[in-house]
């Protein structure tokens, strides 16, 4: 079980890693488009189009490493002066709950990249074609539902409290 997660969250970082690199990438595209146009009038056609599709993906991206880590915002009021059995089967269900959306919108994000690969959608201006959006985020969805799964069956790695909860 140890070796399972330590290689899930080497693929979440390597998709957090991912992400900041696309991200990187954006800045510096608009950073350029933004200095020719304000400059020479030249100007990067379509950049909002990749801007808006990168940022998607990279978002999806992100996932998986914030779940490893336990970063998803926790809402703890009415479970603050619980037992720490309550809230650590409590923080299990919220894991099993989040496997199963994020397995869910991997499916659906699944079939959503088949369509837009069968139908040859593409952007507006460059018809950059949408199924690639899609190829970026179902693998992180799909993993970010494998880490929730296993948070939910064999509980977290370090029982400690998440990030920003009360000691």
């Amino acid at each position: 079980m140890k070796l399972l997660r330590k290689v899930l969250e080497v693929l979440a970082q390597g998709c957090a890693v991912l992400a900041g690199v696309l991200l990187t990438v954006i800045t510096l595209m608009t950073c350029a488009s933004l200095i020719g146009r304000n400059t020479t009038g030249w100007t990067l056609v379509g950049d909002f189009e990749l801007a808006g599709s990168a940022a998607g993906a990279a978002i999806a991206l992100f996932m998986p490493w914030c779940q490893a880590q336990r970063g998803h915002i926790m809402v703890d009021f009415f479970t603050a002066r619980a037992r720490a059995a309550t809230r650590a089967a409590l923080d299990r269900c919220g894991a099993l709950l989040l496997a199963l959306v994020m397995g869910l919108m991997a499916w659906r994000t699944g079939i959503g990249g088949l369509n837009a690969w069968n139908s040859q959608a593409g952007s507006m201006k460059l018809g950059f074609p949408e199924w690639i959006v899609y190829a970026f985020m179902v693998p992180p969805l799909a993993l970010t539902a494998l880490i929730a799964a296993l948070q939910a069956l064999a509980g977290f790695a370090e029982e400690k409290a998440p990030a920003g909860a009360p000691a």
